[in-house]
């Protein structure tokens, strides 16, 4: 009964055994491995385990289609139809679920459909479907790739993508290949060709401006994660803590008696000690993806204990909730008449970390995978648990523009109402650090009375007054932290000389906090990715200026004066990075001139590609540039090789260089002279083609003479005689040429 009800459905031209059938071997192993090497590629990225079923299933398919290439295969064509539907199906469920990263699950679903078409492969135009496929897979593991590893399958892939091009054109061609001799290319041309092409997209790859991505607004965000008991939104967990009140790191009263591991940072918690010192093994902590550099945010402090500082104002900590439909934070804004620009960062977890959740200021939008999050009163933003290893979180943030002459006309601050927190400043300290300020800036060679400007100079004064020590004495339990820093060390740790610039702003009235975080990191061009370790953690001074918000300073000697910030441009990151490598090796002279071209070039280029984002009149501009840019380097070209030329003629004895012109001429003219003809074998081929006049024809025949007497005879002909010979040659040249145009443009009329 199925037979018969089979037999309509087996009978229907569609499922007619194929004509074209693909009898390549080497053709379908080759797309074989660029599959697998795509299925791999995307595991090691996602951190997946597909290739487990998809690579044997995929062989196993390729070897059905090998066997059953010119058969109808009705069965299986309806079995892989029913399967490729409750793929699709099973597909929308997991995405109306939103469990997980969009791209994981289109992944998912592509392998799913690459495995249920490797059992139907009769043609070369479905193997090219496979081949597509691979090379979708290849791309999909470059977006999830966060390290080099992706590297080495991307060499592979080329190294078996290269054959598998070539025998696709002579399959297109008819001829099929079923040795790897039939290729008929020596493996050092192969290499020689691997290599340029590997060559040439490094090259592609430095140059290539990056743009700002993201602009699709499906971000990256983990699996959700169940949170079990209640939360407490004033508890900071940092792993360092190894005794005490539970690691909490802000154990208050007990705070001194905690022992810190070294190996973590100790400012991100509640309260932190900053006497705890120690150098740390690096250990990478997370890998960002971001639109622009900066420093990522963790913690803001805004009392001074007299050894550290603490969040006064923890328990008040909120606790935010999002919709169970989407994995969206919408955060709290502050008003500020400074311009700011959307930036979208992409972190992802590495190692142990605490439950803080790092970002750029100011977030807007937080995409997290835990039901609620919390906010203390300073905007650090605090998860239920600690950030597991493997964890993606995206962050959508209003960063502010650094601009300098707005923030110069900041005024000061007329009330303290809602900024008291950030003002004080110990009463037996602040006579003592107002006068250590006064005489800091007494020392500039301006007045400097607007609140901005002074806090960049005391920045400054900080870096050139004061040394970064490793070895400074043990605080006593009456001494102040501040005090001894500037007053008898002259130094001391990185953090202190955040905390003494914090203190010294107070002292002159600007508000300002302490702020823990993470440095930018190292940024790894091929990738894309910002690396960012434990060392990279630090404090740095956060003052406030009404009406524009609040702004990074960095007292640290050896650091700038602020953190990257949207003033940096990355569109050339790359060519940045490979730069920086080449000045590693040149004098520095060198390095100064080549810097002065480069970064003339970088900002030529960089004014050229925003003509294309200011609308239809900066395109338009833009095609003209381009256009122009490409007449311009033809015509250099065109002049080199034309001096290139000329050098070459002066070379040549006066003869030659009359004997060559004529063959450079006659081969514009479609005919050149074969290697294998002598000078009057080529002469008499002229003479048979029938296409030259008989005044060009003498002209040819007086240089061959005069050249062949020459070369194998000694004799020295009269030059001019000669010269006319190519001046009549060229003449006839150029009246063949207009007689040619005549004739076209009679026929168009």
């Amino acid at each position: 009964m199925v037979q018969s009800w089979l037999q309509p459905i087996a009978n229907s031209p569609m499922l007619a055994p194929a004509k074209d059938v693909e009898d390549s071997l080497l053709l379908r192993l080759g797309v074989l491995g660029m599959v697998i090497v795509g299925l791999v590629a995307t595991d090691v990225a996602a951190d997946t385990a597909n290739s487990l079923w998809a690579v044997p299933l995929s062989i196993a398919g390729f070897s059905w289609s090998w066997w059953a290439r010119r058969q109808r295969n009705v069965v299986a064509k309806l079995a892989i139809a029913v399967g490729m539907l409750t793929a699709l199906a099973v597909f929308l469920g997991r995405l109306a679920a939103l469990n997980q990263d969009s791209r994981i699950l289109l992944t998912e679903l592509l392998i799913q459909l690459q495995v249920l078409h490797s059992f139907d492969l009769p043609r070369r135009k479905d193997l090219g479907y496979s081949m597509v496929i691979a090379l979708i897979l290849i791309s999909v593991a470059a977006t999830l790739s966060q390290t080099m590893t992706f590297g080495v399958f991307l060499v592979i892939f080329l190294a078996i993508a290269l054959p598998v091009l070539v025998l696709d054109y002579r399959s297109r061609l008819g001829l099929l290949s079923t040795t790897l001799k039939s290729l008929r290319l020596p493996w050092r041309q192969w290499v020689g060709l691997f290599a340029l092409i590997l060559g040439l997209g490094m090259v592609v790859f430095v140059l290539l401006p990056r743009f700002p991505g993201y602009q699709i607004r499906t971000l990256p965000v983990s699996a959700e994660i169940q949170v079990a008991g209640e939360f407490d939104q004033t508890r900071v967990i940092n792993p360092g803590y190894v005794s005490g009140r539970g690691g909490g790191g802000g154990g208050g009263e007990e705070l001194a008696n905690q022992t810190f591991d070294p190996n973590f940072y100790y400012g991100f918690g509640s309260e932190i000690d900053q006497t705890f010192g120690g150098s740390m093994t690096p250990r990478e902590l997370m890998r960002v993806r971001s639109q622009a550099p900066g420093f990522w945010r963790v913690l803001a402090f805004d009392e001074y204990t007299g050894r550290g500082w603490r969040i006064s104002r923890n328990d008040k900590a909120e606790v935010l909730r999002r919709s169970p439909w989407s994995f969206r934070y919408l955060l709290p804004q502050q008003l500020s008449q400074m311009p700011t620009r959307e930036v979208i960062q992409t972190y992802t977890i590495v190692s142990e970390f605490s439950n803080l959740i790092p970002h750029l200021y100011e977030p807007r939008e937080l995409y997290f995978p835990t039901r609620e999050i919390a906010r203390d009163p300073e905007g650090g933003l605090r998860a239920p648990v600690p950030l597991p290893e493997g964890l993606t979180y995206s962050v959508i943030s209003q960063v502010p523009v650094r601009d300098r002459s707005l923030l110069r006309r900041a005024p000061k601050l007329n009330h303290t109402v809602g900024y008291q927190f950030y003002l004080e400043v110990p009463p037996d300290l602040k006579p003592r650090l107002q006068a250590l300020a006064k005489d800091l800036l007494a020392k500039a060679d301006r007045s400097i009375p607007e609140p901005y400007e002074q806090a960049l100079y005391l920045t400054q004064a900080l870096k050139q007054s004061y040394a970064l020590k490793t070895d400074t004495p043990e605080l006593g339990t009456d001494q102040d932290l501040v005090a001894a820093f500037l007053f008898e060390w002259r130094g001391g740790y990185p953090d202190h000389f955040s905390t003494a610039l914090t203190l010294l702003l107070r002292s002159i009235g600007i508000p300002t906090r302490l702020v823990t975080g993470l440095g930018t990191g190292e940024f790894n061009p091929f990738t894309g990715l910002y690396v960012v370790r434990n060392t990279d953690a630090y404090a740095l001074t956060e003052a406030y200026f009404p009406n524009l918000g609040w702004f990074l300073f960095d007292p640290i000697p050896g650091h700038d004066l602020y953190p990257a910030t949207l003033e940096v441009d990355q569109t050339f990151s790359v060519l940045q990075q490979f730069w920086q490598w080449v000045t590693g090796w040149l004098p520095t002279p060198v390095t100064g001139f080549f810097g002065i071209i480069f970064a003339t070039l970088e900002t030529a280029l960089q004014k050229f590609f925003d003509l294309f984002s200011q609308g239809l009149g900066g395109i338009v501009q833009g095609i003209l540039i381009l256009f122009g840019g490409v007449i311009v380097v033809w015509g250099l070209w065109y002049a080199l090789q034309t001096w290139r030329y000329r050098q070459r003629l002066q070379k040549l004895p006066p003869i030659a260089r009359l004997y060559v012109q004529m063959l450079d001429g006659l081969a514009q003219q479609g005919l050149p002279k074969r290697p294998n003809q002598t000078p009057w074998e080529y002469a008499r081929s002229l003479q048979t083609a029938g296409r030259l006049d008989a005044v060009s024809q003498r002209a040819i025949e007086t240089l061959t003479q005069a050249y062949v007497a020459w070369r194998y005879g000694g004799d020295q002909p009269p030059l001019p005689p000669l010269k006319r010979a190519l001046n009549q040659l060229r003449q006839q040249r150029w009246r063949s040429l207009q007689r040619t145009v005549a004739d076209l443009h009679l026929r168009r009329r």
